[in-house]
């Protein structure tokens, strides 16, 4: 549960129920729909007003919902913002991942514009949720619990890539030399801070993404010492 980061709000969790036993939550098909619009609300109103001055008052009438049935999907304002995080991690916005590489491909062509299209694809999605990653970053610098949870699901993806990284290393088909844990994760690193810096950071519209992705492309082909030719085609 993320801590100390939160400002008092006129609305409080009735204190029937501990902080540490978890909501009841959606046990119906109208339920689940009900707790899918406060998470979608809760988006918005993050976005809107940044973690530490959204009010669940505002998420609730954002979803047309009444204030007191927020409490029976979540425990506050930290819990809806962890649901709107993993929803993120539902469409795609997670780590990128080796596994595209790994892959074996037709040709040189097809292994580049398969990388290409990855980064596309998950800068698209970074960049139509820019605002929530602003806050998602704000609240990574003020809680030091949701720094360690982030930290502990990237690592999934970090373990992830460097498997895909070792085994690229076995086939002869990226550089030996390469310590698969650090250049895996840099790698990731490398794409994330890209679009946090471009679609947050800068701003950029959606323009932006093609270039971004095939300059990406390049650099992953270059760092990994991909056989694709002298040029990397598409990746120009």
């Amino acid at each position: 549960m993320i801590v100390a980061v939160a400002r008092p709000t006129p609305t409080r969790r009735p204190a029937a129920r501990g902080s540490g036993v978890p909501a009841p939550g959606a046990k119906t098909a109208r339920g689940e729909a009900k707790q899918a619009a406060l998470v979608r609300a809760a988006q918005e109103v993050f976005e809107r007003d940044g973690f530490l001055d959204a009010r669940i008052t505002d998420i609730t009438a954002t979803a047309r919902t009444a204030t007191g049935s927020f409490y029976t999907y979540f425990n506050g304002k930290e819990e809806i913002f962890l649901a709107v995080v993993e929803a993120l991690d539902e469409v795609g916005l997670h780590p990128p991942s080796l596994a595209v590489v790994a892959e074996r491909h037709p040709d040189a062509a097809a292994l580049v514009a398969d990388i290409t299209e990855h980064h596309r694809a998950y800068l698209a999605i970074y960049h139509r949720n820019a605002k929530m990653m602003r806050v998602v970053e704000e609240v990574t610098n003020l809680s030091e619990s949701f720094r360690r949870r982030r930290t502990a699901r990237a690592q999934v993806w970090v373990e992830g890539n460097r498997e895909a990284l070792v085994r690229l290393q076995r086939e002869g088909r990226a550089d030996p030399q390469l310590d698969p844990l650090t250049a895996s994760r840099a790698l990731s690193l490398m794409v994330s801070r890209a679009a946090y810096v471009t679609f947050v950071l800068e701003e950029d519209d959606a323009e932006a993404i093609d270039g971004l992705a095939r300059s990406l492309t390049r650099l992953w082909v270059n760092a990994l010492r991909l056989d694709v030719g002298e040029e990397p085609p598409g990746a120009g």
